[in-house]
């Protein structure tokens, strides 16, 4: 059991709670208030008067599959050489040894859903891990979080410069559907003994409704083609990037579906990325769409989470809204609320403490706490 004590409580479901407390439990909150009442010889962790909150989560990035100061080695986030992969997963290729999952605890970000790139219309299987551990299958969260489907840009890249389809718009929106449809038919014969296809036995959770599709949109008539498709075939999605969401805001709120929104740091360095803006996050939440904010990492490396969210307040976003667009926002999204993303009893104790606001671009993480282990101690 350990009490963390002296700090502010910044527990995402509520007013903040200046010197709270927090009481801990094999690896799980069991408290959280004030003057909260404690076992004789309880350990103590004081926060000397700093912020408490819980670990943040980055609910897109690529951590582990390009890994930190690799080239082609340790590239493993695109399999270019198809463009329909559903068949591929994340815990495959995450390399739980990549320095950027030391850097994402060490500066407070205790969880991140992590997968394939974009160069594929159909890139593979994200998975949602804790940034501390030595094997893969001891840090999963959610082994299958969501398939990832590209529209836009890189696939078309990516294939046309191979002479292969997609090379556009409408080829990619085709082949998605196309791989729907057998999912669909496959799934109704199976029970007659038709072949196995691994591929479409990836899909099939897609196209029941229980596995989340990972739109990557960034152009307004690549959202709305997404969407297009998401409801013809009763698909579970969210908008990955959504970089013109603040054009079609009101379209977007009408709609219904989560946004997981950026990489807004960094150049606008391709065509789609010209109306690049860090007011869209505050424009989207106004409009009533739930959002989240995403690093990308390796775009934006996953310990400036913070960072983003300190700019989209500068950009607009209300403070407390920032703070729960990497915590409790990516948990709903991601479906794994009842674990992490607030300060509450019966969560896990993945517990980020920092010397100053978390959102002051000069604060310090203190201490770091991930299922209720201290995985950092600065100093």
């Amino acid at each position: 059991m350990l009490l963390i004590k002296n700090g502010t409580l910044l527990t995402m479901t509520g007013e903040a709670i200046e010197n709270g407390q927090l009481l801990v439990d094999k690896g799980k909150i069991i408290a959280v208030g004030k003057d909260l009442g404690m076992p004789a010889h309880c350990p103590t962790l004081d926060a000397e008067g700093g912020f408490i909150m819980p670990g943040m989560i980055d609910a897109h990035c690529h951590v582990g599959m390009w890994e930190d100061g690799l080239d082609f080695e340790g590239a493993d986030g695109n399999e270019g050489t198809d463009p329909a992969t559903p068949h591929l997963r994340a815990i495959d290729a995450i390399n739980p040894r990549d320095r950027a999952l030391v850097e994402a605890y060490e500066h407070g970000v205790t969880c991140i859903c992590t997968g394939p790139g974009s160069a594929n219309v159909i890139g593979g299987q994200f998975a949602t891990i804790k940034t501390k551990g030595k094997r893969i299958d001891k840090m999963i969260l959610q082994e299958t979080a969501a398939m990832k489907v590209a529209f836009g840009e890189n696939p078309k890249k990516r294939y046309s410069a191979k002479q292969q389809s997609p090379s556009t718009r409408m080829a990619t929106a085709a082949i998605w559907r196309d791989y729907l449809f057998k999912t669909k038919n496959y799934l109704e014969n199976k029970e007659k003994g038709s072949g196995f296809d691994l591929k479409l036995e990836s899909l099939i959770p897609v196209v029941k409704g229980e596995l989340n599709v990972k739109a990557h949109v960034h152009r307004a008539d690549d959202i709305f083609t997404a969407i297009r498709i998401a409801k013809e075939f009763g698909l579970k999605m969210t908008l990955e990037h959504c970089t013109e969401g603040h054009f079609i805001a009101d379209e977007l709120a009408e709609e219904g579906f989560s946004v997981i929104a950026g990489p807004f740091i960094g150049p606008r360095g391709k065509v789609e990325l010209k109306e690049l803006t860090f007011n869209t996050p505050a424009i989207l939440h106004r409009a009533g769409v739930k959002i989240a904010l995403m690093t990308d990492h390796p775009v934006v490396p996953v310990y400036y989470l913070p960072l983003c969210a300190a700019l989209a307040v500068k950009a607009g976003l209300a403070e407390e809204e920032a703070l729960k667009a990497i915590t409790l926002n990516p948990a709903e999204i991601l479906g794994i609320s009842d674990r992490v993303g607030s300060l509450e009893a019966g969560k896990d104790a993945d517990i980020a403490i920092f010397d100053q606001h978390p959102l002051n671009v000069q604060a310090n993480t203190t201490w770091v706490l991930i299922d209720g282990e201290v995985v950092f101690k600065r100093g």
